[in-house]
C-alpha cells in the first residue's frame, strides 16, 4: 500500500482535512473503542497534525503537541490507524514518521506518550520506555512511555 503524508499547522488544514481527522477519530476512539469523551479538547490549534492518505483516504493520523500542552515535554498523542489498514505496518510507518517530525520542530528533545497499555509493545519496539506511571483515562488502562 502506497502513503501519501503531510503535516500541518491547524491553521494550514483545510476544512476537508479538518473534517477527515475529526471523522476518522471519532470513527474509532468513540465509536469502535465505546470511549465518549470530548475529543475536541482545545489542544489542536496549537499542534501540528501528522496524516497518511492512501489516495483521498486519511487511513492514520497522530497529532504532535508541543512540549507544555499534554505533558512537560513534547508528546505525540491521537495516534490512530483505520480498520482496514490495521496489521499492515501502517502504524509503524505513522509512528516512525511522527518521531521524525518531532525532532524536526522540537529539535533533540525526550518525547512522552500516554500509551493504551495493551499496546506497549508496539510503542517498546519503537525505542519507547516504559516510565511505570499508570493511570486511567476514559476507562481506558494507560501509561506514560518515554522516547529518548
Amino acid at each position: 500500500m502506497e502513503y501519501t503524508s503531510s503535516i500541518k499547522s491547524f491553521t494550514q488544514l483545510s476544512p476537508e482535512e479538518l473534517y477527515q481527522i475529526m471523522k476518522l477519530r471519532i470513527e474509532v476512539f468513540i465509536i469502535e473503542q465505546e470511549c465518549f469523551y470530548q475529543d475536541a479538547d482545545d489542544k489542536d490549534q496549537h499542534c501540528h497534525h501528522l496524516m497518511l492518505w492512501n489516495g483521498e483516504n486519511l487511513v492514520a493520523y497522530a497529532r504532535l503537541v508541543p512540549a507544555g500542552l499534554s505533558f512537560t515535554e513534547v508528546s505525540i498523542g491521537r495516534v490512530i490507524t483505520s480498520a482496514g489498514v490495521r496489521g499492515t505496518g501502517t502504524g509503524k510507518i505513522l509512528m516512525k514518521s511522527a518521531i521524525a517530525e518531532c525532532k524536526t520542530l522540537f529539535g533533540n528533545v525526550p518525547i512522552r506518550i500516554g500509551a493504551q497499555t495493551y499496546a506497549k509493545a508496539f510503542y517498546s519496539g519503537l525505542g519507547f520506555e516504559d516510565t511505570k506511571i499508570e493511570f486511567m483515562e476514559d476507562g481506558i488502562p494507560h501509561l506514560e512511555m518515554l522516547y529518548r
